[in-house]
C-alpha cells in the first residue's frame, strides 16, 4: 500500500473514532490562543480558493473534524479549513494569505504527535503536508537523502536500506508518522541510545515562514560552521517557526549484523541495575528497552507469552560486526549475580520482528487497560533510573493513581503512563503528573525526551526552564512570527493545561 493510501486510511479510521462534531465545537480550548476575526477568516478562505483551487481547500465538516485532533488527548478548536499542500508554492501561498488576514495556521504531517502539536488551538487553517511524500534523492556517495515532509518514516528506512544505507531514528509510530513531524518534534525512538535522535541527522532544510518567505538552511556536508545553526533551531521547534517543504538528511552505512536479546527479571530494579552493568562494561546496544510488571501484563493481554514469574523485561538489540563476543559479554552482564530469570536470543528475523511488534504496540495496548490514559515521556540521567522507578511507585501510592512504565532505558527516557476510569479521579491524576514533573527535574532530568511540549506540557515548562530562558525563546519566536500566527498555543505556558 502506498504511503498516501496508508495515510488516508489512518485518517478515515481516526475520524470514525473521533468525537462528534458538536462535542469538538463545544469542547473547551486548552490554551488561551487568540482567535481570528470571522470576517478575516472569510476573506482568507476566498483568497485560498482563488490561489490554490477548491481541490486543495477543504471546508467540509468531515475534513475539518478529521484534522482537529492528533494522537494525543489534547482538544483544540475545529479548524475553519484544511489546505492540502502539494508543494513548496502551496505552503508559501498559505502562509502569505494567513499573514495578510491575521489567520492562524497549524502545520500538520502525519498527525501522530502525543502532546497536541498538530491540534489547532485557535481554529484557522490546518496546513496538511502529507501529500508531499516524495523521496527526492538518496546518495550513496554523499551518504544523504532529500525528502519531502510527507514521507513516512518507515518508507525512508526501506528506501535507504535498499541502497545498503541506514536512517537510524525510529519513533514507535514509524509506520504512520512522517518526516516533517519527526523534524518538528525532534523525534527519538529505541535506537537513539546508540545513534541519537532526529537532530543528529538533519543537514539542511527548506522552510517557509509566515508571510510566504522561503529559506534554505544548512548544507549537504557533514562539516559546516557558517553563521548561526538555524537548521538546529528549526529542529524541535514544533511548527512554531516555519513549515518544512524539503529536508536533507544524513545517512550512515547499514550495519552488517543484528541480534536481539530478551532478558526477564523478577523486579524492575534488577532490570535497571542490569542496564547500568551493560553500560559500565563498555557495551553500547543500539536499543535498550525496559518494561515494568504492569507493562508485561499489557503485553500478555496481546497474547504474547511472557514467563509469569517476570515482573520486568529488557529488550536489547546490538548491531555491528562479529557479534558473538558482544552477545557473550551482554549475557554476562544480564546474568550477573543470578538476577535474570531467563535470557533468550532471537533465532531469526521473524522472531525478532515479533518481539519488536509487541513493543511498538504497547501504547495502543495500554489504551485498552482503562478509559483514560496520559503518557509522560520524561527523561533522567541513567544513574537515576532506579530512583525514578522508586519515585513513580511512591507517587502512585500517594495519589492512588494506577500507572505503568516502559521506555528507552539506554538514554533514560521512560514513558510513565497514568490510567484511570472515572472523571472524578482527574484531580488525583493532575497531582500525580505534577509530582512526577517536579521529581524528574529534581533528578537532573527533563520534562520530555521525544514527544515535545506541545499543548499538554506547556504549563510545566517553568518547572525546568527559568523565566529568562522562556522569555528569550519567545523573543526568537517573535522574530520569525511577529503576529503569533504559526501554530499558536504551543510550547509556552498560557495558564491552562489538560494534564
Amino acid at each position: 500500500m502506498k504511503s498516501e493510501e496508508r495515510w488516508a486510511k489512518s485518517q478515515e479510521n481516526r475520524f470514525k473514532s473521533a468525537m462528534p462534531l458538536a462535542v469538538l465545537i463545544a469542547a473547551p480550548l486548552v490554551p488561551n490562543a487568540r482567535l481570528a476575526a470571522r470576517d478575516a477568516v472569510e476573506r482568507a478562505l476566498v483568497d485560498l480558493d482563488r490561489k490554490l483551487g477548491p481541490s486543495k481547500v477543504d471546508t467540509s465538516e468531515a475534513g475539518r473534524a478529521a484534522h482537529a485532533n492528533d494522537e494525543s488527548e489534547a482538544i483544540g478548536r475545529l479548524p475553519d479549513a484544511v489546505v492540502y499542500a502539494h508543494g513548496q508554492r502551496d505552503i508559501a501561498a498559505v502562509l502569505a494569505i494567513a499573514e495578510k488576514h491575521d489567520v492562524p495556521v497549524t502545520p500538520r504531517a502525519g498527525g501522530t504527535g502525543r502532546t497536541g502539536g498538530a491540534v489547532p488551538a485557535a481554529g484557522g487553517i490546518v496546513l496538511a503536508t502529507h501529500g508531499m511524500s516524495n523521496i527526492l534523492e538518496i546518495s550513496k556517495t554523499d551518504l544523504l537523502a532529500v525528502v519531502e515532509p510527507g514521507v513516512i518514516t518507515a518508507d525512508l528506512h526501506a528506501a535507504a536500506e535498499a541502497e545498503g544505507l541506514f536512517y537510524p531514528p525510529d519513533p514507535n509510530s514509524l509506520k504512520t508518522c512522517m518526516m516533517g513531524g519527526n523534524v518538528a518534534e525532534n523525534a527519538g525512538g529505541p535506537r537513539a541510545f546508540k545513534y541519537g535522535v532526529t537532530r543528529e541527522y538533519v543537514l539542511g532544510l527548506e522552510a517557509c515562514l509566515i508571510g510566504g518567505q522561503v529559506l534554505r538552511t544548512g548544507k549537504r556536508t557533514i562539516k559546516g560552521v557558517t553563521g548561526y545553526d538555524v537548521t538546529a533551531l528549526f529542529v524541535g521547534s514544533e511548527g512554531t517557526l516555519g513549515v518544512f517543504s524539503e529536508i536533507t538528511l544524513r545517512l550512515v552505512p547499514k550495519p552488517d549484523e543484528l541480534a536481539t536479546v530478551l532478558a526477564l527479571f523478577s523486579d524492575v530494579r534488577q532490570a535497571a541495575d542490569a542496564v547500568q552493568r551493560i553500560i559500565a562494561n563498555g557495551l553500547v546496544p543500539r536499543c535498550l528497552e525496559l518494561m515494568d510488571g504492569p507493562t508485561l501484563d499489557a503485553i500478555r493481554k496481546q497474547s504474547v507469552p511472557v514467563d509469569a514469574r517476570a515482573n520486568s523485561m529488557l529488550l536489547i538489540e546490538v548491531d555491528g560486526l562479529a557479534l558473538d563476543t558482544t552477545i557473550e559479554r551482554l549475557a554476562d552482564a544480564l546474568t550477573h549475580g543470578g538476577q535474570a530469570i531467563d535470557v533468550v536470543a532471537a533465532q531469526d528475523a521473524a522472531q525478532r520482528d515479533r518481539l519488536w511488534e509487541a513493543r511498538r504496540q504497547l501504547s495502543p495496548a495500554t489504551r485498552k487497560l482503562a478509559k483514560y490514559k496520559l503518557s509522560e515521556d520524561i527523561a533522567v540521567p541513567r544513574s537515576r533510573l532506579v530512583d525514578l522507578f522508586v519515585e513513580v511507585d511512591r507517587i502512585g501510592q500517594e495519589t492512588g493513581v494506577r500507572h505503568l512504565t516502559y521506555g528507552h532505558a539506554g538514554d533514560g527516557n521512560l514513558h510513565v503512563n497514568f490510567l484511570w476510569n472515572d472523571e472524578a479521579d482527574k484531580p488525583a491524576v493532575d497531582r500525580a503528573i505534577d509530582l512526577l514533573m517536579h521529581a524528574t527535574v529534581g533528578m537532573g532530568g527533563t520534562l520530555t525526551g521525544e514527544h515535545g511540549v506541545g499543548i499538554l506540557k506547556a504549563a510545566y515548562l517553568p518547572i525546568e526552564q527559568s523565566r529568562e530562558l522562556i522569555g528569550l525563546q519567545q523573543q526568537i519566536k517573535g522574530v520569525f512570527d511577529p503576529k503569533g500566527l504559526l501554530n499558536p498555543g504551543k510550547i509556552f505556558p498560557t495558564g491552562h493545561t489538560s494534564c
